[in-house]
Formats: C-alpha cells, sequence, structure tokens
C-alpha cells in the first residue's frame, strides 16, 4: 500500500514537472467557443451558449443537415464547419463575425433557402455556419403597407403572415418556392411570378438592418446608400449579414386565376414548336397582370411542354386576354382555376386546389432531399423554329434536364438596370433555369447527370446572351468561376455575368465596406487589394 502511495506521488511530480511547452494547444473550436462567450454586450435572457453547435454536440449534424438543400454538399467526406452559430438575438450575431473575424475564420451565412451549389453550408477552408433560422419574425405594420421581416424567415410564412393580416388583399413579388429563406433570396434579387406587375423583390424594399465587419448594427440611414443599393440584387453576403429586411406590400385582387396546360406533340392541331414560338411573341408584352412560365423537357421519345401561368383577376378577363393573344394554345374556361392569392401558392407547387391548407407552407424542413444542378441564361432574341426544333433535339438526347423558360417585361423593362445592383433589365424577353434533378448517389449517376446539363447548356449558346453570357446570382453556378480568395481578376469572370456593369460599382462598395475582404466566399464580390 505504502508502495503504492509512493508511486502515485512520483507519477504526479514528473506530470506536474512536464514543461508546460508541450501541452496540447487549445483547438480552433476551443478558441472561437470561448470567444463567443467573452464577447460582451450578451443578452441574458438568450444566451449564446445554448445557441452553439461543435462537431462534438449531439445535435450538430441533425442542425446542420436540417437546412441543406443539395445532397451534393453533405457526405461523409464533406468538411464540416468548425461550428454553427444558430443566432436568436443580434448579439449571436454579432458575436460570430467579431470572433470570426479575429480568429481569421471564414464565415458562411444560411437563411435556410435553395442555395443551389452549397456555398452556405460547406467550404474547403475553416469555417462557421452563422444560421439564421431563429431569426424568422414578420412584423407587419397595422396600416398594411409596410412589413420588417426578418432573414431566416421563409417565404411560405411571410406569404401566409400577411395574407392572414390582410385578409386576402396583400401580397408581396417574390419567389414561387414557399421554402426559399429571405435573406438570400431577396439579396439575389428575389425572382416571382409578379414581377412583371410589381417588379423583384428588391424593388419593394425600403430599409434593411445589418451587421457590417466592424460588427455593427446599421439601417439605411446610418449604412448609406451605396451599401443598401448593393444588398439588393448584389448578393449580401458580400458585405454583411442581413438581420430584417423593410418591405413594401402590394395589393392583390380578391381572386387570382391559374391555369397549368401540359402538350405534348399538338394541342387542337398545333405542335409543340408553334406553341414555343408563340409564347416568345407574347410572353413578356402580354398585360402585365399576367405571368407564364414555359417549362420544357423530354420523355418517351416525345418533349413535352408546359404551359403555368397566374393571372391577378378573374378568369373571363384572362380568357379575354388569352383568346386575343395566345389563341393557339386553346385555354378555355375548364383549365383555369380561381382562387385566393395565397392558395395559389401551394397551386405552384403542384398541389392540387382544396387538397390541403395554406398551412403546409409553413412547414420548414423538406420532406426529402435530393442531388442536384442547377444553371441559367437570358435570352434577348426571339429562338427561330429552326432553333427550337435544335433544342427539342438536345433535350431529347439529355432527358434528365428540363428548362423553365420565365417571362420578362411589364415592369421589369420599365426599371433602370443601375436603379439596384440587379442589372438584367429592359432588353430580355425570357430567363432560363436549366434543372437536373437525381435520387441515387454515386459518381457515376452524378457525372452522367451534369454531363447532360452542360450539354444542353453548350447547344443553347447560340440563342443566348453573350459578351457576357449573363447569369442569375440566385441561381447560383460556380462551374462559370470561383475564387476563394476573391481577387478582382478571378471575380470579374463571374462578376460580370452575374452583375454586368454594376460589378465596378459593387467592387468599390466592398472594398470601402469591407476593406479587409471578411465576407467572402467562393463567388463573393472581391475588394481591388486585400491583405486578409
Amino acid at each position: 500500500m505504502k508502495s503504492q502511495t509512493i508511486q502515485t506521488l512520483i507519477t504526479t511530480i514528473f506530470l506536474i514537472s512536464i514543461p508546460t511547452s508541450f501541452a496540447l494547444p487549445p483547438s480552433l473550436e476551443d478558441v472561437f467557443v470561448k470567444c463567443l462567450y467573452d464577447f460582451k454586450p450578451t443578452n441574458p435572457k438568450s444566451p449564446i451558449q445554448n445557441f452553439i453547435y461543435t462537431q462534438q454536440s449531439p445535435n450538430f449534424t441533425t442542425t446542420l443537415n436540417n437546412y441543406v438543400r443539395n445532397l451534393r454538399y453533405f457526405n461523409n467526406t464533406t468538411h464540416k464547419p468548425v461550428a454553427i452559430v444558430t443566432a436568436a438575438d443580434v448579439t449571436h450575431v454579432q458575436a460570430t463575425v467579431t470572433c470570426a473575424k479575429q480568429l481569421r475564420i471564414q464565415l458562411r451565412i444560411r437563411s435556410g433557402g435553395h442555395d443551389y451549389d452549397g456555398l452556405s453550408y460547406s467550404s474547403p477552408v475553416d469555417f462557421v455556419v452563422l444560421d439564421m433560422f431563429n431569426l424568422r419574425s414578420l412584423e407587419i405594420d397595422p396600416k398594411l403597407d409596410t412589413a420588417w421581416v426578418q432573414s431566416g424567415a421563409q417565404l411560405g410564412e411571410i406569404y401566409y403572415g400577411i395574407a392572414n393580416k390582410s385578409k386576402d388583399l396583400r401580397g408581396f413579388p417574390a419567389g414561387v418556392c414557399p421554402g426559399l429563406g429571405a435573406g438570400g433570396h431577396f439579396s439575389g434579387g428575389g425572382y416571382g411570378n409578379m414581377m412583371r406587375k410589381y417588379g423583384l423583390s428588391i424593388d419593394n424594399i425600403i430599409d434593411a438592418k445589418i451587421v457590417d465587419a466592424k460588427g455593427r448594427v446599421l439601417d439605411r440611414s446610418s449604412m448609406g446608400e451605396d451599401l443598401f443599393w448593393a444588398l439588393r440584387g448584389g448578393g449580401a453576403a458580400s458585405f454583411c449579414v442581413v438581420l430584417a429586411w423593410k418591405i413594401k406590400l402590394v395589393p392583390v385582387p380578391a381572386k387570382v386565376t391559374v391555369f397549368n396546360v401540359d402538350v405534348a406533340g399538338n394541342r387542337g392541331g398545333v405542335n409543340t414548336t408553334e406553341l414555343a414560338a408563340k409564347w416568345q411573341e407574347i410572353a413578356d408584352k402580354v398585360d402585365n397582370d399576367l405571368f407564364i412560365r414555359l417549362t420544357l423537357g423530354a420523355s418517351n421519345k416525345t418533349v413535352k411542354a408546359s404551359f403555368m401561368g397566374m393571372y391577378l383577376g378573374n378568369s373571363a378577363k384572362l380568357l379575354e386576354i388569352m383568346n386575343r393573344k395566345f389563341p393557339e394554345l386553346g385555354l378555355n374556361k375548364t383549365d383555369c382555376i380561381e382562387m385566393k392569392w395565397i392558395e395559389s401558392v401551394l397551386f405552384w407547387l403542384n398541389i392540387p386546389h382544396g387538397s390541403a391548407p395554406t398551412t403546409v407552407m409553413l412547414n420548414r424542413i423538406p420532406q426529402k432531399q435530393i442531388y442536384l444542378k442547377r444553371k441559367s441564361d437570358y435570352v434577348q432574341k426571339p429562338i427561330s423554329r429552326t432553333g427550337l426544333e435544335a433544342i427539342f433535339k438536345v433535350l431529347l438526347e439529355n432527358q434528365n434536364v428540363t428548362m423553365a423558360w420565365n417571362p420578362y417585361g411589364g415592369r421589369m423593362s420599365e426599371i433602370p438596370a443601375t436603379e439596384t445592383a440587379f442589372p438584367h433589365r429592359a432588353g430580355n424577353m425570357f430567363k432560363i433555369q436549366y434543372s437536373s434533378n437525381w435520387f441515387i448517389p454515386g459518381e457515376a449517376v452524378a457525372k452522367d447527370c451534369l454531363s447532360q446539363t452542360e450539354r444542353v447548356f453548350e447547344a443553347m449558346s447560340p440563342y443566348v446572351s453573350k459578351n457576357p453570357r449573363e447569369a442569375f446570382l440566385n441561381y447560383r453556378d460556380i462551374d462559370i468561376g470561383k475564387s476563394l480568395n476573391s481577387t478582382y481578376e478571378e471575380g470579374k469572370v463571374y462578376g460580370m455575368k452575374y452583375f454586368k456593369n454594376n460589378f465596378e460599382r459593387l467592387v468599390k462598395v466592398k472594398s470601402r465596406v469591407d476593406p479587409d475582404n471578411f465576407f467572402r466566399y467562393e463567388q463573393s464580390i472581391p475588394v481591388l487589394s486585400s491583405s486578409y
């Protein structure tokens, strides 16, 4: 017993005598978390330690996975974040920005939307995710003219809240997918089926609250007009963290009319080529209250065209317009469904009218996740019938790819390209989204689907915008260029496609408000020079 005591004492003395230089240094995770804990000021009602998830936390993977929308960027080999901060208070955002900057850790900001190329939850270098899903309040002005929307709110929550508060007579122009997060959707433009009437989301945003690179909370008056301009269409994650947006509500009629006409081969003696050609003639010039999306895809050796539309009015008026402007489609009364505007949100999700309550748009977590790729283009001149037939042939050869043609015109043609950072205005007939989805993991399947997407994209090059070949920021596509360091020359490659001549102004704003280039990711706005 005595010898055991002596041995224990010797071991203890030996351990105490080990030079401190041999001790393991604290991990980056430990240092980051300690910085968060030490941050002042704090909100005692919402202690930040309740909202931090490290890789040792039991719910880390679940929390990360909840808002992953593309399984290509979530697997066992994906580089995971050092930590996730699910901010529930402005001080949590300030602490995360301040500590990440001090420790030179890359920050990824996630508001819970689609994020096609996974840039808000993946990175090849050490990074932290600032997850905004807890910050999702909606405060509507009693006069129903405006509302403050926090960045973590999804469109379904916004639409539902506005419709119920205004007794269905107000809406907001934004995307057709209820699961889009306001933070990224608004800052990239905010494109939806009322844009021909009211423009984009950013055309109806009148203020914002942000946390900048210095950890300051600013609004429109204190951030300055240049930065407020940049946030509307320039991608806010290049400049700051947006806490909330002040939006201007728009009037909607008591009833809207929707329809979806599928055509494979012929309809009433008119073939798909003729219908697509006619759609090009009228889609961007027809009544501003009418939006008609054309979706093209192929299966069973046949090209299918879907004409999906919404008219801000009753079916009688819609049929009068369609019979006059697009009689070839043969739209009739039985194709038309009148409903409240809020109910039309479900229609665009392909949920049959009356089969589900509008509360389903409040479901934040998707029922299933998929592997996907998206790309975009802009068309400024009509595609000839010969061109359309060549496109259909390519779709038949690459049947995993569909194209959605979304019409411009109307209000979009009236707003100058320099009014906001979003440049794709007058002169564009329609925007294309290329879509490829697959559900089976594995490199072979992914390679095939990605190759099909690229082949269709390349085949479209004669028919789309040139010098630059324009792209839509919210259909994020890292194929067109990327740079983790965000150097000016590298950034210009993708920057000119997304922002055209607005790119140079965005660089100047970025260089002024974030000269250290803290807010950066693969396709962020670069600074003129950086020592960060």
